[in-house]
């Protein structure tokens, strides 16, 4: 019997309350691989990066990640090494937000120096004058 591994598909996010661009988000996931494992931002890293404590509680913004049809496993990241993640889930394909920029500057050398090969890549925008959490929950 051979074994036949499913492509990994990583994604990255707040998600301080899920909407439509959310759920594109993980479709387009989907559409590239068979397994879509989600890292949801923690608390301290939505301050560190964005100003302000996330509407929604860690904790409670993973739970509902993983409880999406799309996503096969959703994790916190780490609030130290950023990139530690990425090596314990070894992914095929990294998608990034279409407007994701936090910690992106040095994702192919954080990659590369953890001897990875992954496919990165940019998802399209979703309606994003509608559907953008800081529009949405300003």
């Amino acid at each position: 019997m051979r074994w036949l591994r499913m492509t990994t598909v990583l994604c990255f996010g707040t998600f301080d309350g899920l909407h439509p661009g959310h759920e594109d988000y993980f479709r387009q996931a989907r559409e590239i691989g068979e397994r879509v494992v989600v890292v949801v931002a923690r608390d301290e890293t939505v301050i560190a990066v964005k100003g302000h404590t996330p509407r929604i509680h860690e904790a409670h913004r993973v739970s509902m990640v993983h409880d999406h049809a799309l996503v096969h496993e959703a994790r916190l990241g780490y609030p130290g090494d950023k990139y530690q993640i990425i090596e314990e889930i070894h992914p095929d394909i990294i998608l990034l937000g279409y407007d994701q920029q936090a910690f992106v500057d040095r994702l192919i050398s954080a990659v590369q120096e953890r001897g990875l090969v992954v496919d990165i890549r940019r998802a399209k925008p979703y309606h994003p004058e509608v559907y953008k959490s800081s529009k949405l929950y300003a």
